[in-house]
């Protein structure tokens, strides 16, 4: 039987990304012997119950990865990204993570990162073009209260 042609769509296909992810997840984690793939998230919403911050991401294999951190522009600079982060890390702890990971654009918040102690690992240029996307990393620290 012949194979069908690659069937390449625009577009939003969360059926498909889903399929991808546990399939990834379940290479990764026989390769690695880590089963432990959890997802986490948390928001900030206002009294009209909209959100005005948000993280999104997930702890494995000791290692915690923070995929989206948004914050409303009226709500910059009052600490709310900042509280994000620190839960993250907190619940990072909890699972026994030892490193936060996260990526972010030259144009959006290298040095907020920079400010809480994540150390800059790498830069690939040129994404989007003209600009760079920079990934940070922190070591969390071990013992004691979370």
């Amino acid at each position: 039987m012949p194979a069908s042609p690659i069937d390449l769509r625009v577009g939003e296909a969360p059926d498909l990304q889903a399929f991808l992810a546990d399939r990834i997840y379940e290479f990764n984690s026989k390769a690695t012997g880590y089963f432990d793939g959890e997802s986490f998230s948390g928001t900030r919403r206002d009294d009209a119950g909209a959100i005005q911050a948000g993280i999104y991401g997930y702890t494995w294999g000791g290692c915690c990865y923070v995929s989206y951190l948004w914050v409303d522009e009226s709500g910059r600079g009052r600490g709310l990204g900042t509280a994000l982060l620190l839960a993250a890390e907190r619940h990072a702890r909890m699972k026994g993570c030892q490193v936060v990971f996260l990526a972010t654009h030259s144009f959006q918040a290298p040095a907020f990162y920079e400010r809480l102690g994540y150390q800059r690992q790498a830069v690939v240029h040129d994404h989007p073009l003209g600009h760079a996307s920079l990934i940070f990393a922190k070591r969390l620290p071990q013992g004691g209260p979370a």
